[in-house]
């Protein structure tokens, strides 16, 4: 029996309040509507352990230890997520959409948070491997925006989490080097002007998809509008 075609693996990125979330289920929704396989999930965590690492990171507590024991945490958390779930289901020919990968490290705590690059592309070739995404999606926010859209989403009550309490000009750091990545990257990457409406922002996406995924095309329902 010949082995399953492998599946397609989908990535968003972008800064706080650019919508990541709100557009992973909406794709997840549309491939399901195609008669994929689809799996849901988001780093940091995606599995048991490492969901128990994110609550440690996005509450701050690692943060104090600087950003070479951030990173390394980030990528213990990504080894378990990697082995456990993302591979198994590319493997079984399954599509993937997650919400943060790679790029959010190579951000974050390299480009933000100084920790060496070399030290994080060694820790890729790790963890990793060559389980890079075919398609990486990045939601491109003012960041004022995306800081307003993050208030909203949590309320006024709520606890910012350690990246939403950094200042403006952190985020505005973080979407120049978020736009750095996608251009050394075209062939992977694809900017989504995420200042748009949400509905202009799921169309884009899902041409960048269909773009990447042709075979999609011939399972996409006839409205062209998925479940939604």
């Amino acid at each position: 029996m010949a082995a399953p075609e492998r599946g397609g693996f989908i990535t968003l990125e972008g800064g706080e309040g650019a919508g990541k979330s709100t557009q992973a289920a909406l794709l997840v929704s549309r491939l399901l509507a195609c008669g994929t396989d689809v799996v849901a999930t988001r780093e940091p965590g995606g599995s048991p352990r490492a969901e128990a690492i994110r609550a440690a990171l996005l509450a701050g507590a690692v943060a104090p230890l600087g950003p070479i024991a951030e990173t390394l945490m980030f990528s213990a958390a990504r080894l378990d997520h990697v082995d456990t779930k993302i591979r198994p289901a590319l493997e079984r020919g399954a599509f993937v959409v997650c919400d943060r990968f790679i790029d959010s490290t190579r951000v974050y705590q390299g480009e933000l948070g100084h920790t060496d690059p070399t030290l994080i592309a060694s820790l890729e070739r790790v963890v990793v491997g060559d389980l890079k995404p075919d398609l990486t999606l990045l939601l491109d926010v003012a960041p004022a925006t995306g800081l307003a859209r993050a208030l909203a989403r949590r309320g006024t009550d709520a606890v910012a989490d350690r990246f939403e309490r950094e200042g403006e000009g952190f985020h505005e750091r973080l979407r120049t080097a978020f736009l750095a990545v996608a251009a050394r990257e075209p062939e992977r990457c694809r900017v989504i002007d995420g200042n748009q409406g949400s509905d202009a922002v799921t169309e884009a996406i899902w041409a960048a998809v269909l773009s990447r995924f042709p075979r999609l095309q011939l399972h996409e329902p006839k409205s062209g509008t998925g479940d939604r």
